[in-house]
């Protein structure tokens, strides 16, 4: 194995577990009725910062993901 293999490989490993780390912060979407019930309970304030940070967790998980699927092609064309 080659240095540059040696590298991509950490940097995939890096970037799967951040990418299950952030996939795992992520609130679940709830759906139906029980969505609805539980859905009332929370603020108008909670809700908006529950939205940021879900927004924020959402993009980190589709950079993540590039940035792994990058790498694992790259270490089959290295490799």
């Amino acid at each position: 194995m080659s240095s540059v293999t040696i590298v991509f490989a950490v940097l995939q490993l890096i970037s799967g577990l951040a990418l299950t780390v952030i996939v795992l912060m992520q609130s679940g979407k709830s759906a139906g009725l029980s969505g609805a019930i539980s859905g009332g309970a929370e603020t108008f304030l909670s809700k908006g910062k529950a939205k940021t940070l879900d927004a924020k967790l959402a993009k980190a998980t589709k950079w993540f993901a590039i940035a792994f699927v990058l790498l694992t092609l790259i270490l089959n064309l290295v490799g």
